[in-house]
């Protein structure tokens, strides 16, 4: 017998973004989730989009940039890797670039306009400034409590707790439009935040939410109860 529980306010599908997002989590999970502080909000990855608007050889670029890597038969799009900042822009035949591992808006745009600067060198482009649009940002932090997670997944709504499948909760925040993985130790994962100054507010806004329905146990009462 499952598990299962959804928020009986507006049941959720276990989507293929559901999957997407929890794959993710498990992704980033050995490298942040266990060492972060108690009320510690950083940002782990900003994922970033851009158009050079014409079409590329992506075999010229390996001729011309011998340490990408490109292999058409397992994926379609060439690797460029960046040492400063430490990204990997993903760029399509198309024209589409695709940046991830930046640790800040600032670093996701430096990062795609660092290879633009580049491809320009060698001519192999002629956009001097493509438009960038941050696509996602996620975040990991600490809660300084324990989450009652059964609690939590009747009480909010939007949510999707499957245990059997994923130890955490899903929670669906409608302003700002973020996913949070809540996991009972108090730890979180925040998805889909377009803007920085969107992830303090999301997560105070948890916060008070946890707080309100009395979801969230101090380490202090933890300890004394």
């Amino acid at each position: 017998m499952s598990n299962r529980v959804c928020s009986y306010h507006q049941p959720l599908k276990y989507t293929k973004t559901a999957y997407e997002i929890v794959a993710f989590w498990r992704y980033i999970q050995p490298w942040n989730h266990e060492s972060l502080a108690k009320t510690f909000a950083s940002i782990v990855n900003v994922v970033a989009t851009a158009n050079l608007k014409q079409q590329i050889d992506l075999n010229f670029i390996v001729r011309m940039f011998p340490g990408v890597e490109y292999r058409p038969e397992l994926f379609p799009g060439l690797v460029y890797k960046l040492k400063k900042p430490k990204t990997a822009i993903l760029i399509f035949s198309s024209g589409k670039m695709v940046c991830t591992g930046a640790k800040s808006e600032r670093q996701a745009k430096k990062a795609v306009m660092k290879v633009v600067d580049d491809l320009r060198r060698k001519k192999i482009v002629t956009v001097e400034k493509p438009d960038i649009q941050i696509q996602n940002i996620v975040a990991s932090a600490g809660l300084d409590g324990t989450i009652d997670i059964e609690k939590a997944a009747y009480s909010l709504k939007r949510t999707m707790y499957e245990p059997e499948q994923f130890p955490g909760l899903i929670y669906r925040m409608e302003e700002p439009k973020v996913v949070f993985l809540i996991f009972r130790s108090g730890k979180l994962v925040c998805v889909g935040a377009k803007k920085e100054e969107e992830i303090p507010r999301a997560i105070s806004k948890l916060q008070e939410t946890l707080i309100e329905k009395d979801l969230i146990i101090s380490r202090v009462d933890s300890l004394t109860m």
